[in-house]
């Protein structure tokens, strides 16, 4: 099977207008004059997204029955989608075409998001862009989509993963799956909705986040700045966390030459001087996991199947926006526009009928 990835309608209705053979398999009585490129564009406008999303899930159905998909290791990744406009043309000459005050007029349902521009670490770049974000529930052994829905670009991906799982369970039972996600689902809310809605576990690397890199000795003392180990001084609460704190070893100390390292906190003309650090004492689902096991990192490696999903998805031209029209007459459940469920729904099927042939 070959995906010709056509971009535009055009396109298609050249191809089949110059393979009738192809056209006769498609269905077509190729002894009368093929559709236009129009017929086929009014089509997917036309297309009850609704229809398309229950296929989708019949088709979800009866590959987990031929036991070719699985929700025992789900992986939930996001990919950009351009928005056809030409804000996202690099070499448009446009001022403030980042703006939110300035959207574009081809499309005023896309929102501004930004995306990582490359995959290395020791490189962070990101950019910029008009348009919308396809979130994808994969099953992490066969690569196969469960579940999938658009939303704007603006939409954080933590916010999207909640509804989408309870979706997702309405079509196929989640219970008890491993959840795997970059750190961008690295939220409380979500270990806790994983763990106590399905009985689950999330496999989810931790967001540092604005956290500072403590040295700590192998008990879990940090060092203060000169290098000496810090005492425990109470636990603080505030923040719906629990957080031990540490003192300076000097803090009552009368001499202004205790501390070798001449801390300005040390100076600061107080009864209790020098510095404190706090160490956040794991209290709950998100902290106690073990991130630098074996079993983490090998589950982990599990989530490249949702980018290669995601690669697929792009390499076929699937992501192309063609219009505004054709876009806005497709909607979600979750109130944003969702085009996804016809590729998905041609993907399944093609693995339904290749199952059943081996089966």
């Amino acid at each position: 099977m070959k995906c010709e990835g056509f971009e535009q309608a055009s396109d298609l209705a050249d191809y089949l207008e110059n393979n009738r053979i192809i056209a006769h398999f498609c269905g077509f009585d190729i002894m009368k004059p093929l559709p236009s490129q129009w017929t086929y564009t009014r089509f997917v406008r036309k297309l009850d997204n609704s229809a398309l999303k229950s296929i989708m899930a019949e088709l979800v159905k009866k590959l987990y029955g031929l036991g070719i998909v699985d929700a025992s290791f789900i992986g939930l990744d996001s990919t950009p989608v351009m928005a056809n406009t030409r804000f996202n043309n690099p070499k448009a000459f446009a001022g403030n075409k980042f703006s939110k005050d300035n959207p574009p007029h081809s499309d005023r349902d896309c929102r501004l998001g930004i995306h990582s521009a490359s995959n290395q670490q020791s490189e962070k770049r990101t950019q910029f862009y008009w348009g919308y974000k396809n979130h994808v529930l994969c099953d992490c052994i066969s690569g196969l989509p469960l579940f999938e829905v658009t939303t704007p670009a603006n939409i954080s991906d933590s916010s999207v993963a909640i509804p989408l799982l309870d979706a997702a369970n309405r079509v196929l039972s989640v219970d008890g799956c491993t959840f795997i996600a970059d750190k961008g689902y690295d939220a409380k809310t979500i270990y806790n909705h994983v763990r106590e809605r399905f009985a689950g576990d999330c496999v989810i690397p931790l967001n540092i986040r604005n956290t500072k890199d403590l040295r700590l000795l192998r008990v879990g003392v940090p060092l203060c700045d000169a290098g000496l180990a810090m005492n425990r001084d109470g636990k603080d609460y505030s923040g719906n966390r629990t957080r031990q704190k540490f003192c300076c070893p000097f803090k009552l100390s009368k001499d202004d030459s205790a501390c070798p390292c001449a801390h300005e906190r040390f100076y600061n003309g107080k009864k209790h001087r020098g510095c404190t650090k706090h160490v956040t004492i794991p209290d709950d689902y998100r902290l106690s996991i073990d991130r630098r096991s074996s079993a983490f990192k090998k589950t982990y490696a599990l989530r490249s199947e949702c980018e290669r999903y995601n690669s697929r998805f792009k390499a076929l031209c699937i992501a192309v926006e063609y219009s505004r029209k054709l876009f806005s007459c497709i909607t979600s459940q979750f109130g944003s526009n969702s085009f996804s469920p016809m590729p998905l729904t041609i993907l399944f099927a093609f693995a339904h009928a290749m199952a059943s042939v081996y089966h």
